[in-house]
């Protein structure tokens, strides 16, 4: 509609001027101010609601209660959130509770607490007074704490008297508990404990009384058993699915493909407990695929075992995955299961789920079949006994089978290699480390992870017969529960775009996003002081993989269609996988129910969860684990690499053990410093010093707290990152500071308009 003549003088705004307007708008607006701000009669209000009505039907701007509107995905100045996770860098996310748009809400980080505030755990809801970043995130300073998401505290309890204290083992509850003698259950000076808290105060502290004791802080099992009970890991079956465990009997063949004579082997960690994937391979016999290869990979049969509703599978969806801790694994399936009859042990018959797959010369795959089946496996090797072998130095468990089946399996591996290659996955580069448990139950060393053949050949084999289920489950219109793995959001590759600026690398702009694309920037730093720095801020870009039932593709592999399929022992997802190709392929019992579909969707969101849940309990425990193994060297000085920036310090992982610990930013010295979230960086106002992401440092240890699993590190000093970051640095301090004039300068304009 063209805009009219209001009265005699004024003209109508446009629709791009309302949008704006609202847009600039720090929260909702109603249609009074709209109408008062560009002067519109009341003869004209009609007009501006249909404007508006306009706008929200156009995705430009979102409806709220009360008649005001607002730009899209904006949240008001003060709203009720609810924290659900922590972010890598230890900052804690929140959601608006109150969230009608169909958008995904944007990104809030909850701030420190004043003194006297109750730091929010995940599960509780604060009021809060949020303020938008230039770059769209919320910062949520709390204004009172309106529910928890529980009234329980896991801590050690002290011995103060005739009564004790608890302190709480979540780093973020800045408060002690008193507990008085009765309620105490008998704990000890050192006992790690679940406490109620009551309501009232004792001397100024919460009072609670003792609910559970779980054991001792001298007793390195406590250092997990926080950890699981800290994140809600369900740990007891029940004993409907015990008795079920417990009943289950070995296989016959019966219907079964019998692959007892294919020399099929296990290659896994040398602690691994469970072995649910076998494989062999042998140059292809067929003359029209010359140089090709066959493969065989075969996986536990768990759906023969629990099925759908049973009891036990009722409590493996409860898990939906095992969790591995330093000194434990809580499995997903009960013990009789998950290392017996599911284990795919060497010499003894197992029920399996195969799939065959030929490739051509460069390893590409030609075609495949599933099968159900039933095998022995000929050996079981650990990553380390097969690579020793096909390097000439077998043992005595290896040497028979380094011509028969390792060197065609190695074969095979180099095809599929091929594939890799012209594929171009996303190849980020970051140090792993592996824990060695002493046989005191604590870290007795921590060791850089090694990287052999042997762990990519099982990982391309894996990733082969993945891709297989899904293509299979697609042919046949079975539901299937894909891995999906969405490329970056245009805001965060913007923000990398941004970084790398500084860095003077440039990103492939104006195209669809690959992983060659993140790779070529990672050759360009491969070798130079920049390369730890920029494969993180790389990874950190990329979205979160998780589960569903629609296909979105594998962004990091490069995969059009991907779906979990090789270890169904520890993973739901796999096991909904094999069920439907069960059913699709009529392969007998242990077959999707007809219109489980239809559940598909809250299932992929469960499971998904469930994944996140325990990364974050593995996390946690293993920071515990490191803060008792770093407790007898506090004082010792250390070389690292700063891992995390935040608005509240630096996180610091150490060269030599990998542990993480945070520089707090008051400890940095007299100036002032600002986080560049765009750069990765904290910048002093006054001096110009930059700290940023992948800064090599030497830190001094001033803490190791095995209770909360906290690190504290003071600042020694650093050696930067080399000469095209520090030639950036005086320049990258003027940009910042310009940047924040200018919004200071923009924030004073839009608040004269308002005014006005």
């Amino acid at each position: 509609m063209a805009a009219k003549k209001a009265g005699k003088s004024r003209p109508l705004p446009t629709r791009e001027q309302i949008a704006a307007y609202i847009n600039e708008h720090p929260g909702r607006v109603s249609r009074r101010e709209i109408a008062r701000a560009f002067h519109i009669k009341a003869d004209d209000r009609s007009w501006l609601r249909s404007q508006l009505k306009s706008l929200a039907e156009d995705g430009l701007i979102e409806k709220s209660h009360k008649r005001k509107v607002s730009a899209t995905g904006r949240l008001p100045p003060v709203a009720v959130v609810e924290v659900f996770d922590v972010d890598v860098d230890g900052e804690p996310l929140a959601k608006p509770v109150s969230w009608r748009s169909e958008s995904k809400p944007p990104r809030i980080v909850v701030a420190p607490p004043r003194a006297g505030q109750k730091p929010p755990g995940i599960g509780d809801r604060v009021l809060a007074r949020l303020e938008r970043g230039d770059d769209g995130v919320y910062l949520a300073k709390t204004i009172r704490n309106l529910q928890a998401a529980s009234n329980q505290v896991l801590g050690v309890y002290t011995a103060v008297g005739r009564d004790g204290r608890v302190q709480p083992t979540n780093r973020r509850l800045k408060f002690e508990v008193a507990i008085a003698s009765d309620d105490s259950k008998g704990a000890r000076s050192g006992d790690v404990v679940l406490v109620a808290l009551e309501p009232g105060r004792d001397l100024g502290l919460r009072r609670g009384r003792v609910i559970e004791r779980l054991g001792g802080m001298g007793d390195p099992r406590a250092l997990s058993l926080i950890a699981i009970h800290s994140h809600g890991i369900p740990t007891a079956f029940s004993e409907k699915a015990e008795a079920e465990a417990n009943k289950a009997k070995p296989v016959r063949l019966g219907n079964r493909t019998d692959l007892r004579e294919v020399p099929l082997i296990t290659i896994d960690p040398a602690d691994a407990r469970d072995f649910d994937d076998a494989v062999w391979a042998a140059q292809d016999d067929d003359p029209g695929n010359t140089g090709g290869w066959k493969v065989i990979v075969a996986i536990a049969d768990v759906a023969h075992y629990v099925k759908p509703d049973s009891a036990l599978d009722k409590d493996a969806l409860l898990r939906g995955n095992s969790v591995y801790f330093p000194d434990r694994v809580v499995p997903m399936l009960p013990e009789a299961l998950s290392t017996t009859l599911c284990s795919l042990q060497p010499k003894v018959q197992r029920p399996c789920m195969a799939v065959t797959m030929w490739f051509d010369v460069d390893g590409n795959k030609l075609r495949h079949t599933f099968m159900r089946g039933l095998m022995r496996s000929n050996a079981r090797l650990t990553y380390q006994q097969a690579q020793a072998a096909i390097d000439g130095q077998p043992d005595d468990t290896a040497a028979p089978l380094v011509e028969p089946i390792l060197k065609p399996l190695y074969g095979a591996y180099q095809a599929l290699a091929k594939a890799r290659k012209a594929r171009e996955p996303l190849e980020i580069d970051l140090p792993e480390r592996r824990v060695e448990i002493g046989e005191d139950g604590f870290i007795a060393a921590v060791y850089p992870r090694e990287r052999l053949d042997a762990h990519k050949l099982i990982e391309e084999f894996m990733i082969a017969a993945n891709v297989c289920a899904a293509e299979t489950l697609e042919d046949l219109r079975q539901p299937c529960m894909y891995r999906v793995h969405e490329e970056p959001s245009r805001e965060k590759v913007q923000s990398l775009r941004e970084f790398l600026d500084t860095l003077e690398i440039p990103l492939a702009k104006g195209q669809v996003m690959r992983p060659s694309h993140f790779n070529r920037v990672l050759g360009t730093v491969a070798g130079t002081p920049e390369e730890h720095m920029v494969n993180e801020v790389v990874l950190r870009s990329q979205s979160q993989a998780y589960y569903a039932p629609y296909n979105m593709g594998h962004f990091g592999l490069a995969l059009r269609r991907y779906a979990h399929f090789t270890s169904p022992i520890r993973r739901y997802a796999d096991l909904l996988v094999h069920r439907a190709l069960i059913k699709g392929l009529k392969l007998g019992g242990g077959a999707l129910p007809d219109e489980a579909d239809e559940d598909f969707p809250e299932l992929g969101e469960q499971i998904s969860n469930s994944e996140r849940r325990a990364m974050a309990a593995e996390r946690d425990a293993m920071d515990r684990f490191t803060s008792a193994y770093m407790a007898d060297r506090v004082g010792a000085t250390f070389w690292g690499r700063i891992s995390g920036v935040t608005r509240f310090g630096l996180f610091i992982e150490l060269d030599e053990t990998g542990a993480d610990g945070i520089v707090p930013i008051g400890t940095l010295g007299q100036d002032f410093f600002d986080h560049d979230e765009h750069h990765h960086c904290l910048v002093g106002r006054r001096s110009g010093k930059v700290y940023r992401l992948g800064d090599k440092v030497e830190v001094r240890l001033e803490e190791a707290d095995p209770v909360t699993g906290g690190i504290r590190f003071e600042m020694l000093r650093d050696k930067g990152t080399g000469h095209v970051a520090r030639k950036s640095r005086v320049a990258e301090s003027k940009r910042f500071k310009k940047s924040k004039k200018k919004q200071k300068a923009g924030k004073g304009k839009a608040e004269k308009r308002r005014k006005r």
